[in-house]
């Protein structure tokens, strides 16, 4: 979901405002009562081209986009290529033009078998065709959301399909028809929450009348944060904190609702996919299997103007590639007090810290992000 921020939650900030704050999105509120949540999220990246690669193909943002250095023509795998190989369909949605932010490409370069964008919707003559194009981005997500639940019922199952909602963007526009049901409140990407979060609650009601609704995994997430009014959402880690829902309508082996004591960040999404299809394709992730990994041992990276953060254990590890910066604990939202030399396990993280970033250099420059 575009700059779907963990702020604009309410189901997830039940701490904020002394307990008042009620956030802008009451359909993903009701849908986290039904899914799996963790405690700490974060997203490996700030911009859109860094959300991709980190959610579909587990590699972090490390100084520079995937996408814009070389390591880009890699051979490179990912989701669909994974379950592609074990006879899975697979589609990626994206209500822009096709070829826009190179998404297309790396869908291609990563297994996906299908690319539907901006041009296939307005094809569609079940659907509204350019009218719903919102004039400078894409299809506006309502609409383009019904269109991907279409679709995915037209495929043969067992299949695994990606969608990059766009109406969440500046310049913060909504259809005319929903000025009044969204008017401008707080900060102006609030009303494009809300009514990107309405167009998820509509999908949802949709998709709960497929055949295939029932066997099907969710995942949600947002590429990167925007716009804040929040402090704690303001600092160096704030401006990472992105949400991982996993809703799975048929299960009930796991208690629901529970937001679970782990670390999870984007490139966790493959593990714990290939973990919950079974696959069994060897795989290269810089993350984790977040429901089969102790609490202890999730952990969260990203990077941001010269300096790693390394997020394990109850601190984030700031690091400039030479030296610690600062250590702050988890509880320390605004990040205050550092806590540089006092924290019994620092030289571990450093040490661990350092292996990531050693085997994200030399798989990106040696060609070794496959198995």
């Amino acid at each position: 979901m575009e700059s779907f921020s963990r702020e604009y939650i309410g189901a997830l900030n039940k701490d904020l405002e002394q307990g008042r704050y009620k956030g802008y999105t009451p359909c993903v509120d009701s849908i986290i009562g039904l899914s799996t949540t963790f405690k700490w999220s974060f997203c490996n990246g700030r911009k859109s081209i860094d959300g991709m690669p980190s959610i579909l193909s587990s590699i972090p943002m490390f100084v520079e986009p995937f996408f814009l250095t070389p390591a880009s023509m890699n051979e490179v795998s990912g989701i669909a290529d994974l379950l592609g190989r074990e006879g899975y369909e697979t589609a990626f949605f994206h209500g822009a033009q096709r070829g826009s932010m190179g998404f297309q490409a790396f869908a291609r370069k990563t297994g996906f078998q299908q690319y539907y964008g901006r041009e296939d919707y307005e094809d569609d003559p079940r659907f509204g065709g350019h009218q719903d194009f919102d004039g400078l981005w894409a299809i506006w997500d309502e609409p383009f959301l019904q269109y991907y639940c279409a679709k995915m019922s037209e495929m043969r199952q067992p299949f695994m399909t990606a969608v990059f909602t766009a109406t969440s963007h500046h310049p913060y526009k909504i259809p005319d028809k929903y000025r009044e049901r969204f008017p401008e409140e707080g900060i102006e990407i609030h009303k494009c929450i809300r009514y990107t979060d309405m167009a998820i609650g509509r999908f949802f009601r949709e998709a709960s009348r497929q055949a295939w609704f029932p066997n099907t995994v969710f995942v949600i997430t947002g590429d990167h944060t925007n716009t804040s009014d929040h402090a704690c959402y303001q600092t160096d880690l704030g401006g990472f904190c992105s949400p991982i829902i996993i809703y799975e309508p048929a299960d009930t082996t796991r208690t629901k609702g529970g937001i679970l004591p782990k670390i999870a960040q984007q490139t966790d999404i493959l593990p714990t996919v290939m973990g919950l299809t079974g696959c069994q394709e060897p795989y290269v992730a810089f993350g984790t299997d977040l429901l089969a990994t102790e609490a202890d041992d999730t952990w969260a990276v990203n990077y941001l103007n010269g300096i790693y953060q390394y997020v394990k254990n109850g601190y984030v590890l700031q690091f400039d590639g030479q030296k610690t910066k600062a250590v702050y604990s988890l509880s320390d939202r605004l990040m205050k007090n550092n806590l540089k030399g006092k924290v019994s396990h620092q030289s571990q993280m450093e040490l661990e810290l350092k292996a990531i970033i050693q085997q994200y250099m030399e798989r990106m420059t040696q060609n070794r992000l496959m198995p």
